[in-house]
């Protein structure tokens, strides 16, 4: 059932479902999108900044995504992302980590340039298996108002 703007309101949480990572999955994502040592292969990431093979943070992002667009946050027309206010990874998925994001609403507001739609700004944190955040992501979506009748 998809949410409209009036559907929305602060403090309200969306839990979605859970994404397990393995190493062949970081390796596919990286050798497409971010071939960098440390994503790509368990030697090239020793002695790295992460001193073992870990997901590209672009890979993590993807990963919220699926998570949210399956989960029960359903803005009518879709996630729709305006603007990152914040998006940070305070720690590095590994494989065999195991994903789960938990979405809140931070505020809700008309839009005064685009009547019929406002923009609902969410804080998105994915966290691992042992309730670590991977990643934090702070933005604003736009969300058409509810049909008039």
């Amino acid at each position: 059932m998809p949410l409209y703007l009036e559907d929305f309101t602060v403090g309200q949480k969306h839990l979605t479902g859970k994404i397990r990572v393995d190493a062949e999955a970081i390796k596919a994502f990286a050798a497409q999108f971010d071939p960098q040592p440390f994503h790509l292969d368990e030697e090239g990431a020793r002695g790295s900044l992460f001193d073992g093979l870990a997901a590209s943070g672009w890979h993590t992002a993807a990963v919220t995504m699926r998570l949210l667009v399956d989960s029960d946050m359903k803005p009518a027309g879709g996630i729709i992302g305006t603007r990152a206010d914040e998006l940070k990874w305070p720690r590095p998925v590994r494989p065999g980590d195991e994903l789960h994001v938990e979405a809140e609403v931070l505020e809700v507001r008309p839009s005064r340039s685009r009547p019929g739609e406002g923009y609902v700004k969410v804080r998105s944190t994915t966290i691992n298996q042992h309730g670590q955040p991977v990643q934090v992501l702070v933005m604003n979506l736009l969300v058409p108002a509810r049909p008039a009748g």
